[in-house]
């Protein structure tokens, strides 16, 4: 198996922020940092200052992770500083999860920040997400931070 990363298109960026807003904004209420109303609201504002122009929005690199024809899911990587990238989300699509594409696009990834310069790449991790977070250590990603919140 092998994965290849393309520029995503427009129609293809349109499709995947409709997803993430969505997604987001779940994350965000599972996570206990956001109340049910009003959270597509913030997810939408996040994306809109995030990515004003969309996928042609400078030092952002959004692709499709694709296996030969198949599209199988997306990630994002933002060129933050001369030398750090971040990893704003990778998404692998319901069927093709457990299946190796996310190590595969992770590495790819690391491939493209490299020829662009860059010498770290950071990500967020929500702490409920324990595949993500595994995914992440195996591939040699290392806390930073930990944020910690109880409700009352």
């Amino acid at each position: 198996m092998t994965v290849r990363l393309e520029k995503m298109n427009t129609v293809e960026f349109q499709q995947y922020l409709s997803y993430a807003i969505k997604n987001f904004a779940e994350e965000q209420i599972k996570a206990g940092n956001w109340k049910q109303q009003g959270a597509i609201n913030k997810a939408t504002e996040e994306y809109n200052k995030l990515l004003p122009d969309g996928e042609k929005t400078e030092n952002n690199h959004l692709f499709i992770i694709r296996d030969g024809e198949q599209e199988v899911g997306m990630i994002w990587l933002a060129h933050k500083t001369s030398e750090k990238g971040f990893i704003y989300d990778l998404n692998i699509w319901e069927g093709n999860q457990s299946k190796g594409y996310g190590t595969l696009a992770m590495k790819e990834v690391e491939f493209i920040a490299e020829n662009l310069g860059l010498k770290k790449i950071g990500l967020h991790v929500f702490g409920h997400n324990k595949v993500a977070k595994g995914l992440y250590e195996k591939l040699g990603y290392m806390e930073t931070n930990i944020k910690m919140e109880k409700t009352l």
